[in-house]
């Protein structure tokens, strides 16, 4: 299966996702949080550092779940406006 490549806007809103996340995890470290998701720190590793920019929903909200965020805050996140990240930590 061949993926199609990704558009520049989904690149820049896995980079955003992946902020949101390292910024959500604080001090925590990426394997406590992986762990407490239910994923790999590799796969945690490469969402918060952009290279798998299209995460499954599941990881999502199973990530969601261990940072103590909601699934509309990381939509937010998603959007396309600026705004959405501030939102996140704050939900």
């Amino acid at each position: 299966m061949v993926r199609t490549p990704l558009t520049p806007w989904e690149r820049e809103r896995g980079e955003r996702f992946g902020a949101l996340l390292r910024r959500a995890r604080g001090d925590r470290s990426m394997a406590d949080v992986a762990a407490a998701a239910g994923v790999s720190a590799e796969t945690l590793r490469k969402i918060e550092t952009g290279r798998a920019p299209t995460p499954a929903f599941f990881t999502i909200a199973a990530l969601a779940a261990a940072l103590d965020l909601s699934l509309d805050a990381l939509a937010a996140a998603a959007a396309p406006e600026t705004d959405g990240q501030d939102q996140a930590l704050s939900a």
